[in-house]
């Protein structure tokens, strides 16, 4: 069974979602410019950066653009492109396919059957 392991938040404004997590919810984010993303962390962690609370999952805010124009949650997957793979022969579709991201891993983005927009990630 493949677990909801991150979600991510788009943003207009940066600055102003940043501030906003910060002071409503007490969320530590951490922007890495270098990759356009702010790193948020709901829940204390672990030494490998994993959530420590059993339940608890961390994630991430980005510019909303492209398909990416609400929340979104993400699944964490064995084989990347054989869940892309059962997810069109179910009658998904792919939005943005298999990327990197550094050298952590990799994401996709699909529709579900509702229109949904749904993250995939697999660890490197």
């Amino acid at each position: 069974m493949d677990k909801v392991i991150h979600f991510e938040v788009p943003f207009d404004d940066g600055e102003r979602a940043i501030a906003f997590y910060r002071e409503a919810f007490g969320w530590d984010l951490n922007p890495m410019p270098q990759l356009q993303y702010v790193m948020t962390k709901t829940s204390a962690t672990d030494e490998q950066g994993r959530p420590a609370e059993p339940g608890a999952i961390n994630g991430g805010m980005l510019k909303r653009q492209g398909p990416i124009t609400a929340p979104v949650i993400t699944i964490g997957v064995e084989d990347l492109d054989d869940a892309l793979a059962r997810v069109e022969k179910l009658g998904g579709t792919v939005a943005i396919g298999r990327q990197p991201v550094g050298d952590m891993g990799f994401s996709a983005y699909f529709h579900d059957t509702e229109g949904n927009l749904i993250g995939l990630w697999q660890n490197a």
